[in-house]
């Protein structure tokens, strides 16, 4: 009497007879992956967040070690520069930055944020020092704020209004005191 092959079930592998389950893992790891690669060329397509647009929550730690939550600035214009020691039109703007600082500061209701991108903390200092900017300043370590607001490049301005949208975008540096004064007064306007 000849023996009858055992034909396996579909779900189950010839040696062992279980289920495919190395199969299975690594179909849901690739399809896991392609979901991660597409959503982040969906967001790469999106460009830099835009005036009317929801500001993205951030934390920066400063320089002091202070930390500034921007969920605790809420009420108050926020003016948040994104800088590099190496950029040179970052340079065009630094004292107009500053002097802006100076003339708000005194009101309680704008607080300027300096968020060095790419940058050592040793040549960010020398930046500041040169350019004797007070206004709080820190590293945007994992560049996680970037990302949230997804710069092209440096420097970049946001200013927020007290609502938490974007009430100004400066792509590029302010070409002067007077436009900063301008884009910051806007956004304190009820």
């Amino acid at each position: 009497m000849e023996a009858e092959k055992q034909v396996p079930e579909p779900n189950q592998t010839p040696e062992t007879g279980g289920p495919q389950w190395g199969r299975i893992v690594a179909w849901v790891g690739l399809l896991s992956l392609l979901g991660l690669v597409g959503l982040g060329l969906v967001r790469a397509q999106r460009g830099p967040v835009g005036v009317g647009d929801p500001a993205p929550d951030f934390v920066l730690t400063t320089y002091q070690g202070d930390q500034f939550d921007s969920q605790d600035l809420r009420g108050k214009v926020v003016v948040l520069n994104f800088w590099a020691s190496w950029c040179k039109p970052c340079e065009q703007e630094a004292a107009d930055l500053e002097s802006a600082w100076r003339y708000f500061e005194p009101s309680g209701d704008v607080i300027f944020l300096g968020v060095a991108y790419t940058d050592t903390p040793t040549e960010s200092q020398k930046y500041l020092d040169k350019f004797e900017i007070t206004y709080p300043n820190g590293d945007d370590l994992g560049t996680r704020i970037s990302q949230a607001y997804r710069i092209t490049g440096v420097p970049e301005t946001y200013i927020i209004g007290p609502d938490g949208l974007i009430a100004h975008d400066q792509i590029g540096p302010f070409m002067s005191l007077g436009q900063i004064q301008s884009a910051v007064e806007a956004a304190l306007a009820p």
